[in-house]
């Protein structure tokens, strides 16, 4: 969820801000004259940069979709399959 409020508020308001952001991950854009900036948790911001640095491994995403398409032919092989009876 993204709510938007301006500086002024956001400056009012600071702590339930964090709050927000840490425990409900919710995701803030706070406006000002001078532009816009946006305050979300740490674990957010760290998810959404693996995300974009996954995304930017070349074929990566060709390869999942290739491996779900396999999953949902069962085109499978159990654990015992692959690494024998232990």
């Amino acid at each position: 969820m993204k709510s938007n409020i301006t500086a002024t508020d956001a400056r009012r308001h600071f702590f339930e801000i964090v709050k927000g952001a840490t425990e409900k991950h919710q995701i803030y854009r706070i406006q000002h004259p001078k532009g816009s900036v946006v305050m979300l948790s740490e674990e957010e911001y760290d998810n959404l940069v693996e995300t974009l640095e996954l995304q930017a491994v070349p074929g990566l995403l060709k390869s999942l979709n290739r491996s779900v398409n396999q999953m949902n032919d069962g085109e499978t092989y159990s654990m015992d399959e692959v690494f024998g009876d232990s």
